[in-house]
């Protein structure tokens, strides 16, 4: 592995926010507390790989729309960065080439994947590292706890995880107050031919019984309306879904911010 660059203090900047917070702390819609800024638009990456020219485009274009408020910030490489010039956005970084100018006040996170945790710390006000779904995940969750870091969990791509290991991440998270973003294979609300649903892993965050809610595959099962979030009799309300948000689920990464939107607006789930 090549030798880690020493970090810097991250820029402070929550003054000149470029979009508004992702979860609105005074929402009284319920369906806002639970789909603002979910998710991070990444566009360059696989399957869709547009040029980042074309990205840029698409993220202006489903930023500026009616249903825009879904979507967080743009994913880039750290290694495209350079190639952004002065574009206004919001910026998670993912680190592919160990190399991050933390002088550029529009990154607001870093996440990656194989480094050790250590080298992260400070990278930015939110950082994301990715874990394997392994027998230690636990242990591995509760170190990234101890160090300010957050957790990143795969659900899909050239694996998908198993419902009973994707469970017990959420479970770990919960458990040790670690909160966590998801990636890859989340291009649906729902649980469809062995591939998760980003509406069934808000309802394990939500709800607890991780296993159950990852593996509903009704969509009758689930219910979003102005006043609450509900699942098969179990009911949380606006104040509540706004906690799992900042604290435990925070949003999913995907190379199409529209597909989600697509799905939510099929379930009649966001507001007029």
């Amino acid at each position: 592995m090549a030798e880690a660059r020493p970090w810097r203090e991250p820029p402070r900047h929550s003054s000149d926010r470029i979009y508004a917070d992702r979860v609105p702390e005074t929402t009284t819609d319920a369906r806002r507390a639970l789909f603002s800024g979910l998710v991070d638009h990444a566009p360059t990456f696989p399957p869709a790989q547009l040029p980042l020219a074309e990205g840029l485009t698409e993220h202006r274009r489903v930023r500026n729309s009616d249903t825009g408020w879904i979507v967080n910030r743009f994913v880039c490489p750290a290694s495209k960065l350079p190639e952004l010039g002065d574009e206004p956005l919001r910026l998670s970084v993912v680190l592919d080439d160990g190399w991050l100018p933390l002088e550029d006040k529009r990154i607001e996170a870093v996440e990656a994947a194989g480094l050790d945790p250590e080298v992260m710390i400070d990278a930015a006000s939110e950082v994301y590292c990715e874990l394997p779904l392994r027998y230690d995940v636990s242990f591995r969750i509760l170190q990234l706890g101890e160090l300010g870091i957050r957790a990143k969990v795969r659900c899909g791509g050239a694996t998908t995880p198993r419902v009973p290991d994707l469970a017990g991440f959420v479970a770990a998270c919960r458990r040790l107050g670690v909160p966590f973003k998801a990636t890859a294979g989340l291009h649906r609300p729902l649980r469809d031919g062995g591939e998760h649903g980003f509406l069934n892993l808000l309802a394990a965050a939500v709800f607890g019984d991780e296993e159950d809610a990852l593996a509903e595959e009704d969509p009758a099962a689930f219910e979003v309306t102005a006043e609450a979030f509900s699942w098969r009799g179990r009911e949380a309300g606006t104040d509540e879904i706004a906690r799992v948000r900042r604290e435990l689920f925070v949003g999913f990464g995907s190379c199409s911010a529209q597909e989600p939107i697509d799905g939510l607006q099929e379930l009649g789930m966001l507001p007029d």
